[in-house]
């Protein structure tokens, strides 16, 4: 078996457009929730959102391009290009050995709106609405654009896809199916439509202060803040990167993969099924009991998954649960759907390469029910050798990432 290392990384974020700003924001603790800009926010009742901001397509897509892609391919390109560009392996790796593991929660639902409206006010449907809808298509793109005729597959388990997406790719890479693949998630879905169904479903917080919005862990949190974005890494099989002299972010050492198998939107409660993902990623890491470990958690904001991410991590570590370093840094991107596990991917390697451990912001009221070390408000220094990035999705998908310095 190979072992597998990350060697770029991109991403477009509502704190950074490029992975070098994102994590810049993440550790000074700098939010890019606000009040929603992207329309009239007397459309919806949620009307605080974290939107990206200032993104100009054509710097990575012709215009003309542009415009036949829906807007979460295009923050799927622009963060793959980052990654590839950061990678350097441009013309150091074989087109049938490089491949890409790009997917999304929802996909081209902005396409789908508009084409709708098309269709009912008698108006021609685009013979691109097929293939900019699609939820396979920034995969594709990102494959063609790089020529990565190696396997290429998007997936699509709502919020843990980018980190079922890098451990799928991960573990094609181990098992000699690539040399490398680009992998991640985008999502675009700031829409009164989509913003109007996860109200219904009662997911969003309807608070109207930025500031005590998404606020993970903290006894007031009453929902999640809708992002959007793209986030990808370049993962690399080991004697392949060293032997072109890449750059080594880190190595990837174990990844998990569960499912509640209890309910369409609710975490299971018991945490038994969740916290094995996480037992699986770090057994596989060769986890040593009372090593230092940092969690990038899924820290929603939701009252259910909060504290069921608490009992998970308490069951997966038993006592070294209350050493370890957490913080969700969804309480500054908002939730970002199929991308968010790949951005807080890219946040839990960066804490664990630079010794900066990320803060939860907003965070002022305890929950008995989440007594764990949430890194509160501001960064702390913490030289950790285990870095774990959590996410669980609708549908009962569990995901763990586990990374080691190089």
């Amino acid at each position: 078996m190979k072992r597998v290392v990350v060697t770029g990384i991109g991403a477009v974020t509502p704190v950074g457009n490029t992975a070098e700003a994102t994590w810049d924001a993440l550790k000074n603790g700098r939010s890019g929730i606000t009040l929603v800009t992207r329309y009239d926010p007397e459309l919806t009742k949620a009307k605080v959102v974290a939107e990206v901001k200032n993104f100009a397509p054509t710097e990575y897509i012709e215009k003309r391009e542009c415009r036949r892609m829906d807007l979460y391919t295009q923050y799927a390109i622009a963060a793959a290009d980052q990654a590839v560009a950061d990678s350097a392996i441009k013309g150091q790796i074989e087109p049938e050995r490089f491949g890409v593991y790009a997917g999304s929660g929802v996909g081209g639902i902005i396409t789908f709106y508009e084409q709708s409206i098309n269709m009912y006010t008698d108006k021609n449907i685009s013979p691109f609405f097929i293939p900019m809808m699609i939820g396979n298509i920034a995969s594709g793109n990102i494959a063609i654009k790089h020529n990565a005729q190696g396997p290429c597959l998007p997936v699509v388990t709502a919020c843990s896809t980018s980190t079922h997406a890098i451990g799928e790719a991960y573990r094609a890479i181990k098992f000699g199916f690539a040399d490398a693949i680009i992998a991640g998630g985008a999502e675009a879905a700031l829409h009164p439509l989509s913003i109007k169904g996860f109200t219904s479903c009662k997911a969003l917080t309807m608070s109207e202060d930025p500031e005590n919005a998404s606020i993970p862990f903290d006894k007031r949190r009453s929902g999640f803040v809708l992002g959007e974005g793209a986030a990808m890494l370049v993962l690399e099989e080991y004697e392949h990167a060293v032997a072109r002299g890449a750059k080594i972010y880190a190595e990837i050492c174990g990844y998990g993969n569960t499912c509640d198998a209890h309910h369409i939107t609710a975490p299971d409660p018991e945490a038994v099924v969740a916290s094995r993902c996480v037992t699986q990623a770090i057994e596989e890491a060769n986890y040593v009991k009372g090593e230092s470990v940092y969690i990038n958690a899924h820290g929603t904001s939701t009252p259910m998954n909060d504290s069921t991410e608490t009992r998970i991590f308490k069951i997966a570590l038993g006592e070294d649960a209350y050493k370890a370093h957490i913080s969700s840094t969804k309480s500054m991107t908002g939730h970002m759907l199929g991308a968010t596990g790949a951005v807080e991917a890219i946040a839990a390697i960066m804490a664990m390469r630079e010794g900066i451990i990320p803060p939860t912001i907003g965070y002022k009221e305890p929950d008995p029910e989440c007594d764990l070390d949430y890194t509160p408000n501001k960064a702390v220094q913490a030289d950790v050798s285990l870095a774990l990035s959590t996410t669980f999705g609708f549908g009962g998908h569990n995901a763990c990432l586990a990374f080691r310095k190089y």
